[in-house]
């Protein structure tokens, strides 16, 4: 693995952190105060700042530094996380991913922005100290200013390298002990370490005490700045074993001195202490077989000690007095016992770190590959569709050995099918994620106070979904926030919340995923967006328009009701990207708006882009495949069941409930007229919208898992069809789109000019 390799994991590392960082930010944001949030917080900096050290990018370094020396502020209690300190934060987290862009693609940030924010967070670690500080500051007295030693006023300041790291617990009994050497190289320093941090953060993991070899610091004449002369010895009581201790030095390990070695327990306790070396008078009455057993037995009893007693016991055993020898075979034991403790819980930590190393194992792989993999399975299942079909049409019996074979491979097909899916499958939260740095900037350039609440982040999608999402969310978010949410001022005026609410919500439904984007805003008004309409010639003065017509009249291409140009708005280019983007998903999004209330755009959209279970049916002569999550039940409708409803409408009876009856060929322009229902086949279909209805067919010809194919890509949109397949026998297919189906019923026509051409 060249060095390159290396750095793309560092970046795709980086994008875990940075989301990481993000997600803990806005919990404490929301309240959170648990100290594993912020640990984790600062855990993200420390991580970025550590590698990005390693491959000299120092812009990146130098920011992370000063950003977590903000944090571990807040870890120690010193910096309290009020709103306003969370909010420089959140902004320091965009910067910081700002930077690591830059340094992976080679771009650049707003150096202005950068440094602005660098003097926030020094100002938030120096100029908030700790509340129990202020007060020790406040009842001690205060020590005299050494006097300035030259005309620039340098007042030296004396302190102490030997430091305990606020730490003042009591020591645990029979806690392992270990002695940590660390001595730190300049590359250490260089790359954007700090060895207080690394102790800090070791402090943490139990009672410590530290001394500062300063020996090797050279005269200041002799001085080099960015040398490194210091040395620290650390004692440290913990039963979090040496792997927690080596951890906190993962990223300064190849640019320090470090050993880490186990104490001997009773090493170096007031309680363990040797006893004195005094003369004990050689007693030949030892040698005697009587005088002889006690120390036997004593030699004995002590065997199993290690071989730090040994010498303890080999003294004894020339020892006359009894009592001497009682208080060897005590320490022996005492040792013993000391030592199965530390055994005890040095297997404990190993034990769980082997638990916590065998949860949530993951290997990255390109995602090209996953891609061609995804590609041979779309062919693989044609290929078995296309197999069966000829053994049907060959095959008479039904019940041959080849029938039975082609059912286990179709089995095993759909297995790969959905682990390979799986594969692709991935949540929404990172891009959920990124929304919240949209709502900031963009909350900031209009001076509004915006809440963004997201749901359903852990919904899964396929990560071509996924990957198209981000750029019709950021249209919409920019329109909620500039045009649906009004001003502090004017909320408060109305009497709601001068701070706005914006709520991000995915979910599951009927094979789709459905997203949507809601605020508590103006909503629309309805009357300005139909005058701008007319003043662009978008329509007609005389246009008879409904509230839904007239909202969707926001898609349209270089429409916009902002009354000037600036950053955010008024180009007109915004919504109508929304639109494409989602039609080119496969998807729609519908809008509903309630003046002063508010309005809610919802994006429905495939989960995957690669295969579907369908229904194959046959309508007026041409093939389709209805999806088979919209269908609740296929009907047989009887002539009794059949009620006509005005001049062109028709309902079915279902279980003494009327459901409307929709012709499937009649709205697609299949045939002029409509089919007579007894003689064809109705499926009952739920719709997004809600509601139910009965999609009339000719025929069924049965159940296949099919292969999407996009008519976006290789022809053009077409009004009531999602995509295309192949089928088995090597046609091509269209896959009904049940919703514009649905809603072409409710009166909102289908281009005729469109759904019979695509088709022929």
């Amino acid at each position: 693995m060249d060095m390159n390799e290396i750095k793309e994991i560092f970046f795709q590392e980086c994008e875990e952190q940075l989301a990481e960082l993000e997600s803990g930010l806005l919990k404490m944001n929301d309240g959170d105060r648990d100290p594993e949030t912020v640990n984790a917080v600062f855990r993200a900096v420390h991580s970025i700042k550590g590698g990005a050290g390693a491959f000299g990018l120092d812009d990146l370094v130098s920011f992370a530094h000063v950003f977590e020396t903000t944090l571990d502020c807040v870890r120690s209690n010193k910096l309290e996380p009020t709103q306003d300190v969370l909010k420089v934060m959140l902004k320091a987290a965009d910067v910081l991913a700002d930077l690591t862009n830059a340094a992976r693609d080679g771009g650049s940030v707003d150096q202005a922005r950068s440094r602005g924010l660098v003097k926030e967070l020094e100002a938030l670690a120096n100029g908030l100290p700790a509340p129990s500080a202020a007060v020790a500051v406040e009842a001690a007295p205060k020590a005299a200013a050494p006097a300035p030693t030259d005309e620039s006023g340098f007042q030296p300041i004396p302190f102490s390298f030997d430091d305990d790291f606020g730490l003042d617990e009591e020591p645990a009994a029979g806690m392992p002990e270990y002695e940590v050497s660390f001595k730190p190289r300049s590359d250490l320093y260089a790359k954007g370490n700090d060895a207080t941090l690394l102790l800090r953060d070791l402090a943490r993991l139990g009672e410590m005490s530290v001394h500062c070899d300063v020996d090797a610091l050279p005269g200041l004449t002799e001085l080099d700045p960015e040398g490194a002369y210091f040395s620290w010895t650390i004692s440290i009581k913990t039963d979090k074993g040496e792997d927690a201790i080596r951890t906190i030095f993962e990223f300064a390990e190849w640019d320090c001195e470090l050993d880490v070695r186990p104490v001997a327990a009773g090493g170096g306790s007031s309680d363990d202490e040797e006893l004195p070396m005094v003369p004990v008078p050689f007693d030949l009455s030892i040698l005697d077989e009587d005088s002889s057993e006690p120390v036997a037995a004593a030699i004995e009893e002590a065997s199993p000690a290690k071989s730090d007693t040994a010498a303890a016991v080999a003294a004894a055993e020339t020892a006359s007095n009894v009592t001497q020898l009682a208080a060897v075979a005590a320490r022996v034991e005492k040792k013993e016992a000391a030592l199965a403790a530390s055994a005890a819980a040095s297997a404990a930590a190993a034990q769980n770190n082997a638990a916590a190393a065998g949860v949530g194992q993951t290997i990255r792989v390109d995602l090209d590959r996953v891609d061609r993999l995804i590609n041979l399975v779309g062919e693989l299942v044609i290929n078995q569709a296309m197999l069966s079909q000829s053994v049907v049409e060959n095959d008479n019996n039904g019940a041959s050995s080849i029938n039975m074979g082609l059912e286990e491979l179709q089995q095993l097909t759909r297995e790969i099918q959905d682990s390979v899916m799986a594969i692709r499958a991935q949540p929404v939260k990172p891009v959920f994620q990124r929304m919240s740095r949209i709502v900031r900037e963009i909350a900031d350039m209009t001076g509004k106070s915006i809440r963004l609440i997201t749901e359903g982040e852990n919904t899964e999608v396929d990560k071509t979904v996924i990957d198209k999402l981000a750029e019709p969310l950021t249209h919409m978010i920019r329109n909620a926030v500039d045009h649906g949410i009004e001003s502090p001022e004017k909320r408060a005026t109305l009497g709601k919340n001068p701070e706005g609410t914006v709520r991000l919500t995915a979910k599951h439904r009927s094979g789709r995923i459905l997203i949507e984007l809601a605020d508590d805003g103006a909503g629309i008004n309805r009357e300005r967006v139909r005058q701008k309409a007319i003043d662009n010639d978008l329509i007609a003065a005389d246009a008879n328009l409904s509230d839904e017509e007239i909202d969707n009249l926001i898609f349209l291409p270089g429409f916009s009701t902002a009354d000037k140009i600036s950053d955010i708005s008024g180009r007109g280019v915004g919504m109508d990207v929304v639109k494409r983007s989602i039609q080119a998903l496969g998807g729609r999004i519908n809008i509903s708006s309630k003046p002063g209330q508010g309005s809610v755009f919802t994006m429905s959209l495939p989960l995957t882009l690669a295969v579907l279970d369908g229904m194959v049916v046959t309508v007026a002569g041409q093939t389709l495949v209805v999806p088979l999550t919209a269908i609740v039940e296929t009907l047989q409708p009887e002539a009794s069941a059949i009620h006509s409803f005005g001049a062109n409408h028709r309902l079915i009876s279902i279980r003494n409930s009327f459901c409307p009856l929709v012709d499937v060929g009649r709205i697609l322009n299949f045939r002029a007229t409509q089919a007579n229902p007894v003689e064809g086949v109705a499926l009952l279909v739920e719709s997004e919208g809600g509601g139910q209805r009965a999609l009339m067919v000719d025929a069924i010809q049965g159940q296949r898992q099919v292969v999407i194919k996009s008519l976006e890509a290789n022809y053009t949109h077409v009004p009531g069809i999602a995509a295309a397949t192949i089928l088995g026998d090597g046609r091509v297919a269209l896959i009904l789109d049940v919703d514009a189906v649905v809603g072409a019923s409710r009166g909102q026509s289908l281009k005729a000019e469109m759904s019979y051409a695509a088709v022929g």
